[in-house]
């Protein structure tokens, strides 16, 4: 995963919310606010997964291994 991971949740989330709540056209056979949230969901649970990606390489994580102490 990578930073385009997160733009492409994004992506997702936004065209759902617009299928969701803009669109009223129908389509025999599919919902399009069931698509909707169905995107919605994807983008979420992709962000959520390429934050904690992200995270665990975080500089500034913390290191539980031994602290070295140069001489002054």
């Amino acid at each position: 995963m990578n930073n385009g991971s997160i733009g492409l949740s994004l992506v997702l989330m936004a065209v759902g919310a617009i299928l969701y709540w803009a669109v009223n056209a129908t389509v025999s056979g599919l919902d399009i606010r069931v698509v909707g949230i169905i995107l919605m969901v994807i983008g979420v649970l992709g962000l959520v997964l390429s934050l904690l990606f992200w995270a665990s390489f975080a500089p500034f994580a913390r290191h539980d291994g031994p602290e070295r102490h140069d001489p002054v």
